[in-house]
């Protein structure tokens, strides 16, 4: 069975289309890149209700513009996408999941390179959570529980997967983590425990003020840090819950408490700036829509 990569919150009531107009990403970005990079080919009705046929599935093509590439992130603005020939990968046969202990952002992009380097590309996701993210999960979702016995300021769930048989996949893993506070998964029912935790966060923490931004993977420490340090002078109350993307530079950060929604405009103006500066985009996956813009 082929495997279509794109991984997101939504798939369970999103559809292709949705998805390619908004270049949605996701966990699997790390590994196998943006909505953008599973197409080939697309058709699209235009806004003078011609069709523009696109849909031949060639890897290389050099005949002129990528002309598919407009219709791509444009949120239908440019055409309505009806059809696309999509890039498939052949299924993993062996799986690794690792919820490991880290002390801060900085560590996780270091504990990214060192796994890079032992590991290759097998690193499909690659997912960054706060400790005030697990909380909630453990506190508002029945049937979760800490996979550690001692608590840690921020986590890692890593996801890898490789040809060949999973028992070596996770020998691989576990010597590449064996100076670590970590726990690898050793069924799928342990794999799906820990992957609930991380897809539990939005529904834990819903009614708070949301951002979806991403910088420089190297500057990842450095919009947390002083996100957090600006929140408070302004709102001494807030509480962030910060998750996502690590390896590619995508940060959900959301503001807590519900009080604050209230006053979302001048809590996201702390947020962009900081994002602004360190040279980030306002929206790093799910597209600008009316709100942002």
């Amino acid at each position: 069975c082929p495997l279509f990569p794109l991984s997101l919150a939504a798939e369970g009531n999103c559809q292709t289309g949705g998805n390619l107009s908004t270049n949605a990403g996701g966990v699997n970005v790390l590994r196998y890149g943006n909505a953008r990079e599973q197409v080939l080919g697309l058709e699209v009705v235009l806004p003078d209700g011609r069709v523009w046929e696109g849909l031949r599935g060639l890897r290389k093509d050099n005949t002129g513009y990528d002309l598919k590439q407009l219709f791509l992130g444009a949120e239908g603005t440019l055409g309505v996408i009806t059809a696309a020939v999509l890039r498939l990968y052949p299924r993993p046969t062996a799986t690794a999941t690792a919820w490991v202990a880290i002390g801060d952002p900085h560590e996780a992009v270091a504990l990214l390179a060192m796994l890079r380097g032992k590991l290759g590309d097998r690193i499909s996701a690659f997912e960054l959570v706060s400790r005030a993210c697990l909380e909630a999960v453990l506190a508002h979702v029945p049937g979760t529980r800490d996979p550690l016995g001692a608590p840690s300021p921020w986590y890692i769930l890593a996801e890898l997967g490789d040809s060949g048989p999973t028992e070596a996949l996770r020998t691989r893993v576990a010597e590449a983590l064996e100076d670590r506070d970590a726990v690898l998964a050793q069924s799928d029912e342990q794999s799906r425990q820990l992957w609930r935790i991380r897809e539990s966060i939005p529904e834990a923490q819903f009614a708070n003020v949301k951002h979806d931004v991403s910088v420089a993977v190297s500057k990842t420490r450095q919009l947390i840090e002083r996100v957090g340090a600006e929140l408070k002078k302004a709102f001494p109350e807030a509480r962030p819950y910060v998750f996502g993307h690590v390896g590619d530079g995508n940060l959900h950060y959301n503001v807590g408490p519900e009080a604050l929604v209230a006053q979302r405009g001048a809590v996201s103006d702390v947020v962009y700036q900081a994002v602004d500066e360190l040279g980030g985009s306002i929206s790093a996956e799910p597209g600008l829509g009316q709100l942002k813009r």
